[in-house]
């Protein structure tokens, strides 16, 4: 069966259609249970997010910040597992119609095996797979066998990446370039700063990949700075947080829609 790579290149073409950025949310499989990472995904959509990231939790996430990181933790003391984590693709994109993604360090995967992993996320309708430790030039098994079965494979790039690099990278790549905002790990920030809009202009100088700004964006005004820049605005620990500030999981599900709904507000006035 075929991942659905196509379409999350044909939802990121509409939004620029649209003369806007996509917005992309990013939730933790099985945070704070695997039901309720799939009703969270539903939130996010409904709220007005057009592509999703299921984060494969992690015992070292190199990227993550302690959002994400106290979120994961939940979720592996919860006993997730990948099949949980397929479980959450298929039947979020069922319900939603939206191209899911995983983003996962490479270990599970490499653990799984890439030919079980990529043939059970394409036949669950996922879209591909974003791997922000996986190095290019050790990703040959890897892209062999997301070309395969029609996944996107994307790669992150950070604004210490040098153009030469930046080239190497997209050139690889598949579906959209994450580009880190920043040097550092995932969570909120007071701005977003300038390096992320040099970082989009370099980036896009070596591709036609939609490029696409994550890492510190969290409010409906760095959606909108962003949004000015960029292809897409990828928003994580500023879900999880409303989460798990919550009093309980519907008071969870609501701050997640509610949030989706000011930064596709946001996205739509750059």
């Amino acid at each position: 069966m075929s991942g659905n790579r196509e379409l999350l290149e044909a939802t990121l073409a509409g939004a620029k259609s649209e003369d806007r950025a996509a917005l992309i949310a990013y939730l933790p499989g099985g945070f704070p249970t695997v039901d309720g990472g799939i009703e969270a995904v539903k939130a996010a959509v409904a709220g007005g997010a057009d592509v999703i990231e299921i984060g494969l939790p992690h015992s070292d996430p190199v990227l993550d910040g302690p959002v994400i990181q106290t979120a994961d933790d939940i979720a592996l003391r919860g006993g997730v597992r990948i099949a949980d984590i397929m479980r959450t693709v298929r039947e979020t994109h069922e319900a939603t119609g939206a191209p899911i993604l995983v983003m996962t360090y490479w270990n599970p995967i490499d653990r799984y095996g890439v030919e079980r992993f990529t043939a059970e996320l394409a036949e669950a309708g996922g879209a591909g797979c974003i791997l922000p430790d996986l190095p290019v030039q050790e990703s040959g098994l890897w892209r062999e066998h997301a070309e395969k079965h029609s996944l996107a494979t994307v790669f992150v790039v950070a604004p210490s990446s040098k153009d030469a690099r930046l080239a190497t990278i997209t050139a690889a790549g598949s579906g959209f370039v994450y580009a880190a905002s920043l040097m550092g790990v995932t969570g909120t920030r007071e701005s977003v700063g300038e390096q992320a809009q040099d970082l989009v202009r370099r980036t896009r100088a070596t591709t036609d990949l939609p490029v696409c700004v994550g890492i510190g964006v969290s409010t409906a005004e760095h959606a909108r700075e962003v949004a000015a820049f960029a292809d897409g605005v990828i928003v994580g620990s500023a879900f999880v947080k409303r989460m798990l500030d919550a009093p309980d999981e519907a008071a969870g599900l609501a701050a997640v829609r509610a949030l989706a709904g000011e930064l596709a507000e946001g996205v739509r006035k750059r």
